[in-house]
């Protein structure tokens, strides 16, 4: 995993940088600019997460939005070429969903981490639909180097 910055990155740049793959990686494209990653991800309605959440009234599920926003956050740690390691969730706080997101929606995800504290890094991160909060929350993840088996 290696970050980039001060640019625009499509999916495949995106898979250069996190270790996630098809279905979970849930980021399309992000700005890294400044410390602060603007990701996105467009709701096509055939998700797997849609699957059974819910069927006659599909809604993507607060967790998911959760994942987006660490995974938008986890562009912008810098890890140098050849190294391998993979991010692991730690906490979340203080996450808060305002509005539901739904098939054809684009969510903007906004990330910043806040501080870093040896492996552990500590995040700010929201999703946004048409610039309305969506969800938000403080975020904390360690950046755990691989064993080789």
């Amino acid at each position: 995993m290696r970050s980039a910055s001060d640019k625009i990155v499509n999916k495949d740049e995106i898979k250069k940088i996190l270790p996630h793959r098809d279905p979970m990686l849930l980021i399309e494209e992000a700005e890294l600019q400044d410390g602060v990653s603007v990701a996105k991800y467009t709701v096509r309605g055939d998700e797997f997460f849609l699957q059974g959440h819910f069927p006659a009234n599909p809604v993507v599920p607060g967790v998911i939005l959760c994942e987006m926003m660490a995974q938008s956050a986890c562009l912008l740690v810098d890890v140098k070429d050849g190294e391998n390691y993979t991010p692991f969730f730690t906490s979340m706080n203080n996450v808060k969903f305002k509005n539901k997101v739904v098939p054809g929606d684009c969510i903007v995800l906004k990330s910043e981490i806040q501080k870093q504290k040896g492996i552990f890094y500590f995040v700010k991160s929201a999703a946004y639909v048409n610039d309305v909060l969506c969800a938000s929350g403080e975020l904390s993840f360690a950046l755990v180097e691989n064993v080789k088996i």
